[in-house]
C-alpha cells in the first residue's frame, strides 16, 4: 500500500535531499515563479491546493512567500509531520488525510492552482485512476484556474531489472545514512509498472553499529506525453510540458 510506504519513509523523508530546508526554499520560489508566469494576476496570493504534499516541501516552501495553502495526503504520518514543520515555521497550512483520487469530493471548488509534485501521480497504477484523480483536480479549479503537475522524464530512464538509483550519503542527528533504491520492471524489464525498493543504510557514528531499512512501493512509469493527453481528457485545456522551471518536467493545464 503507498500510504504504508509514506508512513514508514516520513520520519526520514527529508533525508532524500542534501538540504531539505534549501530544497523547500527553492522549490517554493520556482514554482511561485512558474505560477506567475502561466496565470499571470494582480493578486500575489494564490489559494493554492496541494493533493500530494508528503511531509510539505512544495507547500511550506509556498506558504512562506504568502500563498494560502490547503495540502492533503494519503500518508497519515506524513500529514502529521507536515503539520509539526509548518507549526515550527510559524505557517499556517491547511493539512488533511485524503486520497487525491477524492480530491474534490474532500476539498470542494474555488482554488487558484491544484498541485501535485514529485513524481506522486504514478503511484496510481492506471490510466483510469490518473484520470479520476485528474478530474477532481480539476473541479478543485475556479474557472481559469491551473494544474501543476511534475513528474520523472520516464522515456529517459533505463528499463529493467535491479536498477540502482543512488542518493547519497547523509549526515543526521549523529548517523550517516546511505540512501539508494532498486526498481525492477514487469515483463521482464520492458515493462510500464515497476515495483522500488528504498534502502536506508544507517550508521550511528558514536557506537558504528549499523541498521538497514527497506520500504517497498510500486509506480507506472507513465510517460509525459500520455499524461498530457490524460489532463486534457479530464477537461483542462492549454496542456503542455515545460523544461526546465523546476527539478523534474512540468506539466501544466488551465480549466476553461
Amino acid at each position: 500500500m503507498t500510504n504504508d510506504f509514506y508512513d514508514e519513509l516520513a520520519p526520514l523523508y527529508h533525508l532524500i535531499y542534501p538540504d531539505w530546508n534549501e530544497s523547500i526554499r527553492v522549490q517554493g520560489e520556482k514554482l511561485s515563479q512558474l505560477i506567475e508566469a502561466e496565470w499571470p494576476c494582480t493578486q500575489a496570493r494564490r489559494r493554492v491546493l496541494d493533493v500530494s504534499c508528503g511531509i510539505g516541501t512544495q507547500a511550506l516552501g509556498l506558504a512562506a512567500l504568502g500563498h494560502a495553502v490547503t495540502a492533503s495526503d494519503l500518508s497519515p504520518d506524513e500529514i502529521e509531520r507536515a503539520k509539526r514543520e509548518a507549526g515550527q515555521r510559524g505557517l499556517d497550512i491547511a493539512f488533511s488525510v485524503c486520497d487525491m483520487r477524492e480530491a474534490h469530493t474532500h476539498h470542494g471548488g474555488g482554488f487558484d492552482i491544484v498541485m501535485s509534485c514529485d513524481n506522486s501521480m504514478p503511484h496510481l497504477q492506471t490510466d483510469a485512476d490518473l484520470l479520476t484523480a485528474l478530474r477532481q483536480m480539476s473541479a478543485c479549479l475556479r474557472p481559469g484556474g491551473g494544474c501543476v503537475v511534475s513528474v520523472r522524464d520516464y522515456a529517459k530512464e533505463e528499463r529493467g531489472s535491479n536498477i540502482v538509483k543512488h542518493y547519497g550519503a547523509r549526515l543526521d542527528d549523529g548517523r550517516r545514512h546511505v540512501l539508494f533504491q532498486v526498481w525492477d520492471f514487469d515483463d521482464g524489464g520492458s515493462g510500464d509498472h515497476y515495483d522500488l525498493g528504498f534502502f536506508f543504510v544507517t550508521e550511528d557514528l558514536a557506537t558504528q553499529a549499523v541498521s538497514t531499512r527497506v520500504m517497498r512501493s510500486r509506480y507506472y512509469a507513465i510517460s509525459t506525453a500520455r499524461l498530457c493527453e490524460l489532463m486534457q481528457e479530464a477537461g483542462l485545456k492549454d496542456v503542455r510540458r515545460i523544461d526546465g522551471a523546476f527539478f523534474q518536467p512540468v506539466l501544466v493545464g488551465t480549466r476553461p
